[in-house]
This record gives C-alpha cells, sequence and structure tokens, in this order.
C-alpha cells in the first residue's frame, strides 16, 4: 500500500479526499471511476487508511496499528467486498457483506469503510440492496464503488455518491515515474509508458516484467526480419504468436506503435516524439522503403485484426493475414 504522497497523476481528486478529511464533511459514499488500472483501488486504499490513521492527519503514517493492519490487508474495518461468480457480484453477497454487516459498530477504527471493486458488477437486485444503506448510512459508514463502466450503474446509485474521476495520466509523467520510482532504463519506460496509456498501475505490471521485456524484444525481431524470412520460418514464428492468446494483444499494441512511429518520422522526420526513439535507424530505413498509403494500410489491418480476434477468428489465420500485409512495400 503506498499513501497519498507516492500516488502519481490523481492530484484533483487526492485533493478532494483531503480536503474532506480536513474540513470533517466526509461522504458517506464515493464512486471512483476509471479505466482499469487506473489506480482506483489505490486511492481508496490510501483513503480508507487515511481515515483509520491513529494520527488523524490527511495521509496515512503507515507506522500506527492501524496503518500497519491496513498495509497488511488485515484491517477489520476495511472490508472489501468479493465475489464468487466471475461478472457478478450478487445481491446476497452485498447482503452478506455490506448490508448485514454494517448494523455493527467498527471493532477498531472510527470507521467501517467498505471498497467494492468492479461495482458495475453488482446486478440490480444487488444494487437496489445497496441503496437503503447509501441512503441511510450509520454515522461511521463509507461505501467506495469502483467502476471503469459507471452508466451501468443505477442512476438512483449514481445521484447519491459523490464521484471522483480518475483522468489518464500523460505518458510523460507516467515515463518519469519509472525512471524515478522503479529506475527502468530510458527506452524501456517509454515503452512500457505508451503501452500503458495512462494507467500508472499497467506501468508498472510491465515496468516489473522480465516477460514483457523478452516480448518488446521479440516484436522488434519479428517487425525486422519478417520481411527478409521465408514462408516456413514465418509460419513457425506465428504458430508460436498464437499459441498465447493473453500476449497477442500486447504485439498488436507494440507493432501499432512502431508503424506509428515510422508514419510519424515519415511526415516530420523529428526524433523526440517516437516510442521507439533506440530503433531509429531502423524507423529512418521503414521511413524510405514504404509509402503513406502502405503504412496507413498496414495500421489499418492492425485494427482489423484486433476486432476479428476480438469475435473469435482463428488467431493463427488473423495473425497470418496481417504479416503478409507487412511484408507488402
Amino acid at each position: 500500500m503506498i499513501g497519498f504522497n507516492d500516488i502519481i497523476g490523481h492530484d484533483e481528486v487526492i485533493r478532494h479526499l483531503r480536503n474532506a478529511m480536513e474540513s470533517g464533511k466526509i461522504s458517506h459514499s464515493y464512486l471512483l471511476t476509471g479505466e482499469s488500472g487506473a489506480g482506483k483501488k489505490t486511492v481508496a486504499r490510501s483513503f480508507a487508511a487515511a481515515l483509520q490513521c491513529e494520527k488523524g492527519g490527511t495521509e496515512p503514517c503507515m507506522v500506527c496499528d492501524s496503518c500497519k493492519k491496513a498495509i497488511g490487508n488485515n484491517h477489520p474495518d476495511i472490508i472489501f467486498v468479493e465475489h464468487e461468480k466471475p461478472g457478478l457480484i450478487s445481491v446476497e453477497e452485498v447482503r452478506d457483506q455490506v448490508i448485514h454487516d454494517v448494523a455493527i459498530r467498527p471493532y477498531y477504527g472510527k470507521y467501517k469503510i467498505y471498497i467494492i471493486p468492479d461495482a458495475e458488477m453488482m446486478n440490480a437486485s444487488a444494487q437496489n440492496a445497496l441503496l437503503k444503506t447509501i441512503e441511510e448510512p450509520p454515522e461511521y459508514a463509507v461505501i467506495m464503488l469502483l467502476t471503469n463502466n459507471a452508466d451501468i450503474l443505477l442512476p438512483t446509485i449514481l445521484s447519491r455518491c459523490v464521484r471522483l474521476d480518475l483522468k489518464i495520466v500523460d505518458d510523460a509523467v507516467v515515463k518519469q515515474y519509472l525512471m524515478e520510482h522503479m529506475h527502468i532504463p530510458d527506452y524501456q519506460a517509454e515503452i512500457d509508458a505508451t503501452i500503458a496509456q495512462g494507467s500508472i498501475g499497467k506501468a508498472r505490471e510491465a515496468a516489473a516484467s522480465q516477460e514483457f521485456s523478452d516480448l518488446t524484444q521479440n516484436a522488434m525481431h519479428l517487425l525486422e526480419y519478417a520481411g527478409k524470412m521465408d514462408v516456413s520460418e514465418l509460419t513457425e514464428e506465428i504458430k508460436k504468436l498464437a499459441a498465447d492468446k493473453t500476449k497477442i494483444e500486447d504485439y498488436l499494441d507494440l507493432f501499432q506503435f512502431w508503424f506509428r512511429d515510422v508514419l510519424l518520422f515519415k511526415a516530420t522526420r523529428e526524433i523526440d516524439n517516437l516510442v521507439f526513439k533506440q530503433e531509429i535507424n531502423y524507423i529512418r530505413d521503414q521511413a524510405s522503403e514504404r509509402s503513406y498509403e502502405n503504412l496507413e494500410k498496414i495500421l489499418e489491418a492492425i485494427d482489423k485484426t484486433k476486432v476479428r480476434l476480438s469475435a473469435n477468428v482463428n488467431p493463427e489465420l488473423a495473425l497470418e493475414l496481417l504479416f503478409l500485409t507487412f511484408r507488402e512495400r
């Protein structure tokens, strides 16, 4: 767990929460929205720890017994609502973990804080059951709904929550964070930040993963040699790529950023805004060899491949069609 001081890029949200603590005007219900990996759970955990901190400030001290329990995920008054079925938080789970439990006063802290990740997974019955607690909460209750799709929640729920939107963090800020806090080299930090698309959580995950670093190197190898391999070699590489479906999306993102770099350099001859600056020699060669029409066709083909894969088209076939486009000039 980290405190507010260590959270990157959500200054406005943190300022609101700190002001609420300073003024003593804590809402009984908050709605934190933002894309997956944006930091909703990190912000919620830091806020919960700060509310329960024995020192009573606007930042968890990390040393009192309450903070230690929060860090260890065993604070009895900070409850994460869990669900058994994928994609569904049932009314029974909401009743058992929130509605019945909230009637019991806090065991240890000043508040009882309920954090509901993936709140959009609550079905209508679960949301309606929760509504009464949100409307008439005990004075010590704080309910935090975390979602990447607030539109699915009932209007009656939305209208009773203080909504805090976690916005996309600028790539430059993410890159700087990775370099300063995780000591990631400039080149890899640029790639990790771009792939993360504003999500500090995704950037941390990519930066900490040797597997992702290896994947990046393999993607570069494929791009450089796809046009030089004979058909049997290329087919074998595509089979390997298609075998691990969980990584295909990452490969496609890397291919997309690579060809955008080539197109951008061809148009501007500038290096500063490139993701793959370290590959400038190869980017320069590709920009000379490929036409604007060819590069636009490739970028369209990558988008089409993503659509095909989401429609459950055979991955090997979809990738074969894509690499045929890569080999065109």
